[in-house]
């Protein structure tokens, strides 16, 4: 089944084709065959078989197996005959990631990069089951979960320019706590406010180098050696019990409704049915908790920034760049067969990546294209692109999300111990925060692909173009 046949750079479609559309891939050759060893392309080619399915099931060269959609699915579907699925959406919905400026540079940061980062990891909660700052009733979670980040500008937490600088303005309107359970709420409520563990962390960065002048200028990255804070965290165990709830509700609509699943991983139900309307006013409640999640973090690093370096935040400079979603299903105007429609996009380990000029992105950057931001593995570089026109025509205004994992984390805490893991940081001049010494394992770069040769693809497949690369100094793991 998985026979690849090259459509063109770092372009590959999956034969035979047995879906309704076919399953693209936008990978190198090495990344691509990589993807044969899991069940990526199984589950693409799951994914081309269900319906109201629009022109192919699109894996990005980050792909790697998960639940439903592989991790790195993108797929369309029509609002007249098609389905939303929370496994086209995943677990940790609204996992994402934002960066932050600053007009330090690396000079300016080294001598208390050891304070900067014990006090960082100090104030802003991280690992298993933390807790966070915040402390909401259930019923307070409601505004926060409508209002998404623009709730936490309200009551103080960030700056009101912030808003603009996030995918949606940092709130779903759509938002519908009231189809959210008891139980994801009371997961939530104290969560709230926190980094979380698995793959999120919080990094202080130097750019290392600029690909692009002009558009990093529009971005307000001025110069190699400036420090920047990378923020990546989601909806915490919320938006998990939001997707395992769901999961369950679109099992038997799947039944109600007579669609033949090819996985049961991948039940859904038809875009305007009750289910499927039901599912996106939770999972959007969810996206707006993480929104909101990431702001009140955002307000805690520039208090920290301004403890250690003496200056305010707006002396440091500390805009928000940007702020993106890697698991979500959206409803977006995109061009099919010549024409404008609206569609359901799911993007699960997937960034949006809109070309210059659309309407969607801040006016501040609209003339040079959306800011999209990719992290790297712990101790490699992360990186930031510019969405580019190819992905409005080929994906669905789609790049990649990161590095993506190509072992368990039970392999990783074998194969490599948490000494040498810290021990390869220490060499490259890294400072390390984390929670235990498993997390450490488990997040080694090894375990995950090359990110260079990630966004490398997606530059040569035209869905996005890179600006610059940033390094890690500091990096604080839950």
């Amino acid at each position: 089944m998985d026979e690849l046949t090259n459509l063109g750079p770092a372009k590959w479609e999956l034969s035979p084709r047995e879906g309704r559309v076919p399953v693209w891939l936008y990978a190198n050759s090495q990344l691509a065959e990589k993807m044969k060893r899991d069940r990526t392309l199984w589950q693409a080619s799951n994914v081309s078989k269900l319906p109201g399915i629009i022109k192919a099931a699109e894996v990005m060269p980050d792909g790697h197996e998960g639940y439903g959609f592989p991790i790195g699915g993108v797929a369309a579907f029509g609002m007249e005959d098609g389905i939303i699925s929370p496994g086209g959406v995943g677990y940790d919905i609204n996992c994402g990631v934002r960066m932050i400026l600053t007009n330090l540079t690396a000079s300016d940061v080294k001598p208390k990069l050891n304070e900067l980062m014990t006090k960082l990891f100090t104030n802003i909660p991280s690992g298993v089951g933390s807790k966070g700052r915040i402390r909401l009733t259930r019923e307070e979670l409601d505004a926060p979960l409508r209002e998404g980040a623009q709730w936490a500008i309200s009551k103080g937490y960030g700056w009101a320019e912030d808003a603009e600088r996030i995918e949606e303005n940092g709130r779903m309107m759509e938002a519908d706590p009231s189809k959210v359970s008891d139980m994801a709420m009371k997961r939530g409520a104290p969560q709230f406010g926190t980094l979380g563990a698995g793959n999120h962390f919080l990094e202080v960065q130097r750019v290392a180098e600029i690909a692009d002048e002009k558009t990093a200028k529009a971005f307000g990255i001025e110069s190699k050696d400036q420090v920047v804070v990378m923020l990546h965290c989601g909806s915490r165990g919320f938006g998990h019990q939001v997707c395992d709830d769901y999961i369950r509700v679109m099992l038997d609509a799947a039944k109600k409704y007579d669609i033949a699943l090819p996985d049961r991983e991948l039940c859904c139900a038809p875009i305007n049915s009750k289910e499927a309307v039901d599912y996106v006013g939770a999972m959007y409640s969810a996206v707006n908790y993480a929104f909101c999640n990431r702001q009140v973090m955002t307000h805690w690093i520039r208090e920290t920034f301004q403890d250690v370096f003496k200056k305010s935040p707006d002396a440091l400079n500390m805009h928000v760049v940007y702020d993106v979603c890697h698991n979500i299903a959206k409803f977006e105007e995109h061009e099919v067969l010549g024409k404008k429609t609206k569609v359901c996009v799911h993007r699960k380990g997937a960034t949006r990546a809109f070309a210059p000029g659309r309407k969607e992105i801040p006016q501040i950057y609209r003339a040079a294209g959306q800011p999209v931001i990719i992290p790297g593995s712990m101790g490699t570089a992360s990186y930031l692109l510019v969405g580019a026109e190819g992905a409005m025509k080929e994906s669905w205004g789609s790049t990649c999300h990161g590095a993506g994992r190509t072992m368990s984390r039970h392999q990783a805490i074998r194969d490599y111990p948490a000494a040498a893991v810290q021990k390869d940081l220490d060499s490259k001049g890294i400072v390390l925060r984390a929670t235990g010494k498993e997390i450490i394992s488990e997040e080694a770069s090894g375990a995950y692909k090359d990110v260079s040769a990630v966004v490398a693809s997606v530059q040569e497949a035209g869905l996005s173009r890179i600006v610059a690369r940033v390094e890690p100094m500091g990096v604080a793991k839950g």
